[in-house]
């Protein structure tokens, strides 16, 4: 599988990420779900310390502790939680972080992350002081590079114009064009990578799409009704009329600023399914063009 540059740095990770927040508990599914990811040249899983509470870091290391140097290993840090109340609270201070950050490596049997990202983020968070204690991470070899989790224009520009962040998670998919109308070029112009989550919309952008559409967006989907995903739909089928969730991986993809398409999976079925596609070549011009005649330019506007 093709690899990208992750921003700046000399890390390089696989055009598709396995995120692992729906692997669940059991320990023995997960491992056939991640060994199939590595197996098929996907090197980059991401996870959060949030995640279960602790525990599916847990299970993550369990898993990739004897192949640990095979892989591109991302967390996320900024929920203050307790494993025992099951309650959380935002806090990007540099304490926080820097303990979290011990809390996680401890949790993946590991001495080092590839790359920590900020788990959210506000306006009126302590930016320097969130950006400080990254850096200081990074000076210590404890992390190779930091970026943020955000879908937050504001909050973006600021880690753009204040940090040396490598890399960018953003909800990004044929369903959800907002990045398009003013991050993506601007990611791209700073050399700072964008790693797309929910590029299969909550399954709706599969070939499982209309029964996925019914479970899971019902009261519709951002700017769509649930009418409209149907219709969109039995469109989308008559220029992918194979794979759905192929071209829908291969739209994000297309983009020059983006370096990964960040996924999940529950089961071993599914992992199978997403990533039976063809994704070593870029969509034509003339099918993007399709495709966006075919969704609505969102606007980051209308869902603030």
């Amino acid at each position: 599988m093709k690899r990208n540059k992750l921003g700046k740095s000399d890390i390089y990770i696989s055009q598709l990420t396995l995120g692992c927040m729906s692997l669940g508990t059991d320990l023995k599914k997960a491992k056939y779900i991640i060994d199939y990811a590595l197996d098929q040249g996907i090197n980059h899983l991401d996870t959060a310390d949030l995640y279960d509470f602790g525990k599916n870091e847990e299970i993550v290391g369990e898993v990739i502790k004897e192949k640990r140097d095979q892989i591109i290993l991302t967390s996320k840090v900024g929920n203050h939680f307790n494993p025992q109340t099951k309650t959380w609270f935002w806090d990007p201070s540099k304490q926080h972080i820097h303990q979290s950050l011990r809390n996680s490596l401890q949790r993946l049997q590991t001495d080092y992350l590839d790359f920590y990202m900020l788990h959210g983020g506000t306006i009126e968070d302590p930016i320097d002081e969130t950006i400080e204690a990254f850096e200081q991470l990074k000076q210590e070899g404890l992390i190779r590079a930091y970026g943020i989790s955000s879908i937050r224009p504001n909050v973006i520009r600021e880690y753009i114009k204040r940090s040396s962040i490598d890399g960018v998670m953003m909800q990004y998919s044929l369903l959800d064009r907002r990045p398009e109308e003013e991050l993506l070029g601007l990611l791209y112009k700073n050399e700072i990578s964008v790693l797309a989550r929910g590029p299969l919309a909550k399954g709706i952008l599969t070939n499982e799409g209309f029964n996925q559409s019914k479970a899971k967006a019902k009261d519709g989907y951002l700017d769509y009704s649930h009418d409209e995903l149907n219709t969109l739909l039995k469109k989308l089928a008559t220029i992918a009329p194979a794979n759905v969730s192929e071209v829908a991986l291969r739209y994000v993809l297309t983009n020059p600023a983006v370096t990964s398409a960040v996924f999940g999976a529950s089961s071993l079925t599914q992992i199978k399914k997403t990533i039976s596609g063809k994704l070593e070549h870029k969509l034509s011009d003339d099918v993007v063009e399709q495709l966006k005649q075919l969704t609505k330019a969102n606007s980051y506007q209308a869902h603030r």
